[in-house]
């Protein structure tokens, strides 16, 4: 990978981890913040409400590494609580912060867990709180809720949109890749620098960001198997060697 100019587009604070993977293995990295992280509205006293509700044979769900940090904030939880996260990356970064998981799904998209997530007790019902974006798919709070479960869906935090500069647009659409580790980040710089400037090799750190590049008309390169920022600097180096080596088993032209 030596060499390689990557757009990183997490928030700096956010980025140190992929920068420094990327740049272990020679990439030269690009730093393009098109997002930042920021409370929500309410300071976040809707999710301390919430989770102070949450009793045994409740759930906790946390669908993103920012969630797992403002939920942490209002932990610890009451004993008999349950936690949820999407993806490994998130379950790594809630145990990191002291909350201990119970499920991750195979499939580290809303759809996994929806698929996964066990019904209530019929004898009591039971309680949901769902912290995540303030702006999310309501996929995943109308399936619980199609279960029987009651759902708290909480806005824990923000994405605020950040511009880019004229020449940090430019320094994006001369580099060789892009990682991308969520769809906000995706959508967020195709309408900044747009679809044509996005490098042609596109990584992505799991299925919900490969849709969302697909939906907007980017190609996915390659997808991290394992869906944490680690996987993503993984399979991205795979991808460069594997190519590099088909390109010097290639038989000459003419």
């Amino acid at each position: 990978m030596t060499g390689l100019r990557i757009v990183v587009c997490r928030p700096v604070e956010q980025a140190r981890s992929l920068v420094e993977g990327l740049e272990a293995l020679g990439g030269r990295v690009v730093q393009a913040p098109v997002i930042a992280i920021c409370d929500p509205d309410d300071g976040g006293s809707a999710l301390q409400i919430a989770m102070a509700r949450l009793d045994r044979g409740d759930w906790l769900v946390v669908t993103s590494p920012n969630g797992a940090e403002r939920a942490a904030a209002h932990a610890p939880l009451a004993a008999g609580v349950m936690v949820a996260a999407v993806g490994p990356g998130t379950a790594k970064r809630a145990e990191q912060l002291g909350i201990k998981v119970d499920l991750v799904p195979a499939e580290s998209i809303a759809e996994g867990l929806a698929e996964e997530f066990p019904a209530p007790d019929s004898r009591r019902g039971g309680l949901v709180v769902l912290a995540r974006a303030a702006v999310a798919r309501a996929l995943l709070p109308d399936h619980l809720r199609s279960l029987g479960w009651e759902v708290l869906d909480v806005a824990a935090y923000r994405n605020l949109a950040v511009s880019l500069a004229a020449e940090q647009r430019r320094a994006v659409a001369a580099c060789d890749a892009v990682a991308f580790t969520s769809s906000s980040t995706v959508s967020r710089l195709v309408a900044e620098a747009g679809l044509a400037a996005v490098p042609p090799l596109v990584a992505s750190i799991g299925p919900a960001t490969s849709a969302t590049a697909a939906e907007l008309g980017l190609a996915v390169t390659v997808e991290a198997v394992e869906h944490t920022v680690a996987g993503l600097v993984t399979a991205l180096a795979a991808h460069v060697r594997e190519s590099a080596a088909a390109d010097d088993s290639s038989p000459p032209a003419g």
